[in-house]
């Protein structure tokens, strides 16, 4: 989750959601072509699971008395905290897989309503390799800002799920530290087997939040992706870890 005046968390939904078999459709492609996701209007409904069973609704969100008790208080248990380097920390399998059923399914919603999943441009006019989503506050990334409503249509962003703040902020306890946090910006990506991010620095968080060092939230769901990491462009020199589903 990103931040501007708390902290910002970026939920990364890696490629595509195929680990989730219960959820999805079974197959290499989930139903869903990357000539589809890459062609659809940047106005138009966007469904994650476009076959999806509405009867198995009830299976695929977060039970009610999970999201009374502490999101990700078993998983800590079980995950392991790796520290990366100063200032970085991979929590291994922190999302348990049922949590992670339901942040799909609330994702799914949001996507398909107002506001919901587009392909973003840069300023140069090139398109990004995935679909995105902006929720507490919209991030526009041709004029590198937050704004409560999307330039092209006029969409407000969705609210941040409370299920979403409460697995940030366990997650932040966890690794232990970084200071408190209270999200209020959440991008959701979703990419499929032929997306991908480039290497970019995440460096618009409000000043505030810089000099706080609060930290950026990153949540993986899917397919097992790699990660790089490191203090140039050249992503010869850069650091490659596994991102796995459940991994923050």
């Amino acid at each position: 989750i990103r931040d501007q005046e708390t902290s910002a968390w970026n939920y990364f939904n890696q490629r595509y959601w195929r680990q989730l078999d219960s959820y999805m459709m079974k197959g290499s492609t989930g139903g869903l072509s990357a000539s589809r996701l890459m062609s659809q209007p940047p106005t138009q409904p966007f469904d994650l699971c476009p076959n999806y069973q509405e009867s198995t609704k009830a299976k695929t969100t977060i039970p009610r008395e999970q999201k009374k008790r502490k999101a990700g208080e078993s998983s800590t248990e079980a995950a392991s905290v790796q520290h990366l380097r100063p200032g970085m920390v991979l929590l291994k399998g922190f999302v348990k897989p049922e949590d992670q059923i339901g942040m799909v399914s609330m994702c799914r919603q949001l996507g398909k309503g107002p506001g919901g999943f587009y392909r973003p441009s840069l300023k140069n006019g090139a398109k990004l390799n995935l679909c995105m989503i902006s929720l507490g506050k919209n991030w526009d990334p041709t004029a590198c800002s937050y704004g409560p409503t999307r330039p092209f249509d006029g969409a407000q962003a969705p609210t941040i799920p409370d299920a979403f703040k409460m697995i940030a902020q366990t997650a932040n306890s966890t690794a232990s530290e970084f200071p408190q946090i209270n999200p209020d910006i959440c991008i959701v990506n979703y990419y499929t087997n032929f997306g991908k991010l480039g290497h970019h620095q995440d460096k618009d968080k409000s000043e505030s939040s810089l000099i706080k060092g609060l930290p950026f939230i990153s949540i993986s769901i899917g397919d097992t992706a790699e990660f790089l990491f490191g203090d140039t462009r050249d992503k010869d020199q850069a650091t490659k870890i596994n991102f796995e589903s459940g991994d923050i």
